[in-house]
C-alpha cells in the first residue's frame, strides 16, 4: 500500500492508470540491484507473457522520468536500472574484471557536489559518480565479501553504527565535562546528559543486535554509508578539547557546538533519505540532540547570569548561543 501511494504521487496529472504498467512497476520494485531492460523483459514474461517488449521499454522510460527508477551506465554498452524507492542517492565502485558494482553513499562527496553547483549557480537534478578499477576479490584472489545489495537492513545497520559511535563519543564528552566542571549546577547538567547518553547507547546497541538477528551475514556486508568525522563519533573533537583544560563556560560552549553539529548532521541526512528504518534512526537521533542542545543553551545563559550577579564576569549583555540549528 505504501509503494502504491508513492507511485500514485509520482504519476503525472491527468494520466490514466494502466494495469500493465502497474504490474511492470511492481515487479521492478521487488528487485534488488541493477537490471537491464532485457532482465526486466524476462521477469515480466514469467508474470504475463502478453505484455510486449515495447510496453516494458516505454514503462521503464516512464519510471525514469517519474523518478521511480534511475538509469546507470557501467560501461557495458547498455544501460542498467535501479529503483529509487527507499533507496537514497548513492555512487558506484565498478570492477572492470568481474563487472560487479558496489554502492556507497558519502556525505563528503554530496557536500562537494552541492558546493560546486551552488558556486556556479547550477540547479542540479542528478549527479553520477563512478569509480572504475578492480575489486579486492579480483585483485587478491580472496573470496568476495558477502554483498547482497543495498537493502533496508544494510542502510539501517550503517545508520545505527554512526548513531552508536556518536553516542559513545557523547558519553565520553559529558563524563569528562562533569569531572572538570566546578559549578554545581553545570556539573549536574553534564552528569544528567552523561546518564542519558549511557541509556541511549544501551538502547541503540540492543537495537543493533536485534537488527543483526534478521540477517546472519549482515555484519560482514560492505559498508554503504561513508560519513567522514562521524565514524569516531561527532563529539570526539569536543572531548579532545576538554582534555586540554577549559573553564565551565568553555565546556558548555563546546557541548553546544557539538550538539548543534550533531543535530544538523542527523536532521540533514535523515530528511534526505527515503522512508526507511535508516531515515527513522537519523531523525529520532536529531530530535534527541535538539533537546540536549536546548538544555545546554539554557544552562549556559543561567551560568552567565549567576556569574554576573556574583561579580565573576563583567555585567554586560553576553553573546547568547543560538537555539535554532
Amino acid at each position: 500500500m505504501i509503494v502504491d501511494s508513492w507511485i500514485e504521487s509520482l504519476r503525472p496529472a491527468g494520466s490514466k492508470r494502466s494495469g500493465k504498467r502497474d504490474l511492470i512497476v511492481n515487479v521492478f520494485l521487488r528487485q534488488q540491484g541493477h537490471l537491464t531492460a532485457d532482465d526486466l523483459v524476462e521477469l515480466i514474461g514469467r508474470e504475463d507473457q502478453r505484455i510486449s517488449r515495447a510496453t516494458i521499454y516505454r514503462t521503464l522510460q516512464w519510471m525514469v522520468d517519474a523518478g521511480i527508477a534511475r538509469k546507470v551506465d557501467f560501461g557495458e554498452g547498455r544501460f542498467r536500472f535501479e529503483h529509487s524507492y527507499r533507496h537514497p542517492r548513492h555512487f558506484h565502485l565498478i570492477c572492470k574484471t568481474c563487472n560487479r558494482s558496489f554502492e556507497f553513499l558519502s556525505s563528503d562527496i554530496e557536500t562537494l557536489i552541492e558546493e560546486v553547483a551552488a558556486a556556479r549557480g547550477f540547479a542540479q537534478r542528478q549527479s553520477v559518480l563512478q569509480i572504475h578499477g578492480e575489486c579486492d576479490a579480483c585483485r587478491t584472489g580472496r573470496p568476495p565479501l558477502a554483498d547482497g545489495g543495498v537493502t533496508e537492513l544494510l542502510f539501517a545497520r550503517d545508520a545505527l553504527r554512526i548513531a552508536i559511535a556518536t553516542e559513545r563519543s557523547g558519553l565520553d564528552f559529558y563524563s569528562r565535562a562533569a569531572k572538570l566542571t566546578k559549578d554545581a549546577r553545570g556539573r549536574r547538567v553534564f552528569e544528567k546528559l552523561a546518564e542519558e547518553e549511557k541509556e541511549h547507547l544501551g538502547t541503540l546497541e540492543k537495537r543493533y543486535r536485534e537488527l543483526l538477528e534478521q540477517d546472519p551475514e549482515l555484519e560482514s556486508r560492505p559498508t554503504f554509508l561513508f560519513f567522514k568525522g562521524a565514524a569516531n563519533g561527532l563529539f570526539a573533537a569536543g572531548a579532545e578539547q576538554l582534555s586540554k583544560g577549559v573553564n565551565d563556560r568553555e565546556a558548555l560552549m563546546i557541548g553546544i557546538k557539538c550538539e548543534r553539529g550533531s543535530h544538523r548532521f542527523f536532521k540533514r541526512y535523515g530528511e534526505r533519505f527515503e522512508d526507511s528504518e535508516g531515515k527513522k534512526i537519523f531523525l529520532e537521533f536529531a530530535d534527541e540532540e535538539r533537546v540536549h542542545l536546548e538544555l545546554l543553551i539554557r544552562e549556559y545563559r543561567s551560568l552567565l547570569e549567576r556569574q554576573q550577579r556574583s561579580g565573576k564576569i563583567e555585567r554586560r549583555t553576553p553573546r547568547r548561543p543560538r537555539v535554532n540549528a
